[in-house]
């Protein structure tokens, strides 16, 4: 009954990176949450089985990337089980604290994770930001009824 409910909530859609042993991960998630301005913290939920797990468990800092109504693909991609989700056509780069950082998007903020808090067969982890740019350009994508979409004008 829960995922049936939550079809009919519009998400916006993120896609989080992190660097473990040398190689990016990262996955496409609807459950970013803005926690609190001072200090500013965000908050996301991970399953425990996910590939991308362990790297995310380990990481100093993770990137948060706000994809744009232009990048559905690029939010499958993240969402693909076994894609080679950094694989071109992903553009991509090193930002701070050596974060994959993706291009294009409407807007990143790098964040140190300081909770990993057990929820179910999930993890939230709530991150502090230390850096970002709101710069992108673009509307949000949005996530609802289990297709991506964009907001109607």
């Amino acid at each position: 009954m829960l995922r049936s409910v939550f079809r009919r909530h519009a998400a916006g859609v993120a896609v989080i990176t992190a660097g473990h042993q040398g190689r990016p991960f990262g996955f496409t998630a609807t459950s970013l949450t803005s926690v609190s301005a001072e200090p500013a913290l965000v908050s996301f939920g991970i399953s425990e089985r996910s590939s991308c797990w362990p790297a995310v468990a380990r990481a100093e800092y993770v990137g948060v990337h706000l994809l744009g109504e232009h990048q559905s693909e690029l939010a499958a991609t993240f969402a693909r089980s076994g894609a080679d989700r950094f694989a071109p056509p992903t553009a991509w780069r090193e930002g701070p604290e050596g974060v994959p950082v993706l291009e294009g998007v409407v807007a990143w903020l790098v964040c140190r994770p300081v909770a990993r808090i057990p929820a179910g067969d999930h993890r939230i982890v709530v991150a502090e930001v230390t850096a970002g740019d709101p710069a992108g350009e673009g509307r949000p994508l949005l996530y609802h009824q289990g297709r991506f979409g964009a907001l109607r004008p």
